[in-house]
């Protein structure tokens, strides 16, 4: 068994113009490096002397960095931790999308799992990679407390699979930048014990949200 706390990387400048961020390699924004601070704060402030893996794309790892240095322990990256390629579309808004990928957008927005963009992963291919990632560090780190920094996507395919949700479909949790989710991994896969815990960003600017739900509804553009 191997308890997780487990973070979305802080915010970036893309998540505020709302794009496919995907595998590009993109920094945090000014808010971002803050909400990494308060994250180290509200670590230490814990008293965790936890290990700290993250993805190996640098929004993730310099949300860890601070984290990492209060609390005096390497940060391991893990590429497994990605977040889902999204092909041809990686970088781009939903209007870009519509007007450069006519075609793509239906598709992406009928939420089916075996669609894969060209050049991406499908919802399935990205599920079996992250819970393989979880199965990894079940094995790796047995026993122990990891505070894993990664990305929404991956956040959501844990979500799914604690609460048996299907992979079709919107997403239907709330994944902030920065907040803490604690996920208990056994032997018959992720437990949530807390979700979404964002005390330590109260008074920060509200986080941008990419509505999922808002898409499979009718009047969706």
């Amino acid at each position: 068994m191997l308890d997780l706390i487990l973070v979305r990387h802080g915010e970036t400048d893309w998540n505020r113009e709302l794009r496919f961020q995907g595998q590009i390699d993109v920094g945090l924004n000014a808010t971002g490096r803050e909400q990494a601070r308060r994250l180290a704060d509200r670590l230490v402030q814990e008293g965790l002397s936890s290990e700290l893996v993250s993805s190996d794309l640098m929004r993730a790892r310099q949300t860890a960095e601070p984290a990492a240095r209060r609390l005096h322990t390497p940060v391991q990256a893990d590429a497994a931790l990605r977040e889902q390629a999204f092909g041809v579309i990686d970088g781009l808004s939903v209007p870009e999308i519509q007007a450069r990928h006519p075609d793509i957008w239906p598709r992406w927005k009928a939420f089916d799992p075996d669609y894969a963009p060209p050049g991406g992963e499908s919802l399935r291919q990205f599920h079996a990679r992250v819970i393989a990632a979880l199965q990894a560090l079940r094995d790796r780190h047995a026993g122990r407390t990891l505070v894993v920094v990664t990305h929404g996507g991956v956040l959501d395919m844990v979500w799914r699979t604690a609460t048996g949700q299907s992979l079709q479909g919107p997403r239907t949790c709330a994944i902030p930048n920065a907040g803490l989710n604690r996920v208990r991994i056994g032997e018959q896969g992720p437990e949530i014990l807390s979700w979404a815990e964002v005390e330590h960003l109260i008074d920060l600017p509200q986080q941008p949200t990419y509505d999922q739900s808002r898409l499979s509804r009718p009047s969706a553009e």
